[in-house]
């Protein structure tokens, strides 16, 4: 087999490969044995076709199905032959079968960057704090309260902040009716934020019975494309007014939420342990992301533009995704694809970039996933979607899902190795906020943005 790699690129190159006339015969000769032993064709019996009668028939088809087994058989050959490090399947230019009876093909790759590591521990990285405020703790105090308060259905004045309202209401956009903002016998918690601030306020005020009709701007920044940066109309309802009958914070109160806890002391120490706890659990994605960015920060080489391609056609996949559950299609939502690709470029690079980073230190580190690791992920899957880990181990029994699921089981045992060898800064919780937002869920499409 003749081999000829040239370099078309930084990370890109061209292969040559012929294949000689004795490996295409044999090949060809099994497929038409094949053919031979499966068609029937008028004046001949099964079995008996001439071969210049089924090259006259099949011969295109024959041709294809052999030249695509001949890749299949020796392209990872070559790889290890030059000892070339390819990160996506071929790209197949060409095929050709010769006069010689040999073939050839031209296949273009992407290859792996050669870069060297920067330092990636002990890494200054700066972490809220996680102490339990007292206001905190006075809120889920407040929660418990309600939890545990009866409903009073009050007649005799309006909507205050802390009701329950409910609600029949309508939204229109000028005057286009939006179904997705229609809701009947809708309770909301005034004040709680669930629907919006601003909706909520315009209900203050209002009594049992009453309809009025209310306009409310949305931010450009809105989740949903069909509110974002638009006012829309609201014909409300109100349907019925509760208030909740709050018990006495003491020692009593403390005995009916557990038996466990004797004095109201014990239930906020208990508080304040599941705050913190939650917290720490909550800032794992922003650490993993603040070491992310480090490492992206001092770490500059080529990328393979195809994996980048790729990398940006799955979150526009992701972005049409959220679209189709709310109704809608990048054209319906006003979104141009060309101007979404240039946009959401850059975090397709470092996404790549990142991954390329992390596996490079899992090769140094020692890094690999273990049976112990893969079990506590079928656990956590199972107990994430109320499943059993036999239930999930089937599911992941197809190689399509299992892959996927492998590494991002990698990314975040890496990502908690980095974490372990960082150095952490404690910094008042609430600071940098708005990098915190920026920078949750993007650099790792494995989730390292979310609470693990």
């Amino acid at each position: 087999m003749e081999v000829t790699v040239e370099e078309i690129g930084d990370l890109r190159r061209k292969l040559i490969i012929t294949i000689p006339s004795e490996s295409v015969k044999k090949e060809l000769e099994d497929k038409y044995k094949e053919i031979k032993s499966q068609v029937s064709i008028k004046g001949f019996r099964k079995g008996k076709v001439p071969r210049h009668i089924l090259e006259t028939t099949y011969g295109l088809q024959v041709r294809g199905e052999v030249g695509e087994k001949l890749v299949q058989d020796t392209y990872f050959d070559v790889l290890e032959q030059e000892r070339i490090d390819a990160v996506v399947h071929p790209e197949v230019k060409t095929t050709e079968f010769n006069n010689d009876g040999s073939f050839t093909y031209h296949a273009e790759i992407d290859i792996r960057p050669d870069f060297a590591l920067a330092a990636y521990k002990g890494l200054e990285i700066e972490k809220p704090d996680t102490s339990a405020t007292a206001e905190e703790i006075e809120k889920d105090l407040l929660e418990k309260q309600k939890i545990l308060a009866p409903l009073r259905t009050v007649t005799d004045r309006p909507i205050q902040e802390g009701d329950i309202a409910v609600i029949d209401f309508q939204g229109f956009d000028g005057e286009i009716v939006l179904p997705q903002a229609r809701r009947q016998g809708y309770s909301v918690e005034v004040g709680s934020g669930m629907i919006g601030e601003e909706f909520e306020q315009k209900l203050v005020g209002m009594q049992s019975g009453e309809q009025a009709t209310h306009e409310i701007t949305f931010p450009p920044d809105h989740p949903h494309p069909i509110f974002a940066d638009k006012t829309i109309r609201f014909e409300i309802t109100v349907k019925e007014i509760k208030e909740r009958i709050l018990a006495a914070l003491d020692d009593e109160f403390a005995k009916d939420i557990h038996e466990k806890f004797q004095t109201l002391d014990d239930l906020k120490k208990e508080i304040r342990t599941q705050i913190e706890e939650k917290k720490e659990a909550d800032i794992l994605g922003l650490l993993s992301d603040r070491i992310m960015e480090k490492l992206l920060a001092s770490h500059d080489f080529p990328l393979p533009e195809r994996l980048v391609l790729f990398e940006l056609e799955e979150i526009i996949k992701e972005g049409e995704k959220r679209l189709k559950q709310s109704g809608l299609t990048l054209e319906s939502a006003g979104l141009n694809r060309a101007e979404l690709e240039e946009k959401q470029r850059p975090l397709a690079e470092k996404r790549v970039r990142g991954d390329f980073i992390l596996k490079k230190i899992a090769a140094v580190e020692g890094i690999k996933i273990e049976e112990q690791d893969m079990e506590a992920g079928f656990a956590r899957i199972a107990e994430q979607y109320h499943m059993s880990v036999e239930e999930v181990k089937r599911y992941f029994s197809d190689r399509d899902y299992l892959l996927p699921f492998m590494q991002e089981l990698l990314n975040e045992k890496i990502l908690t190795f980095l974490r372990e060898a960082s150095h952490f800064t404690i910094v008042p919780a609430g600071e940098n906020n708005d990098t915190e937002k920026q920078h949750a869920g993007e650099t790792t499409k494995d989730g390292a943005g979310d609470s693990k």
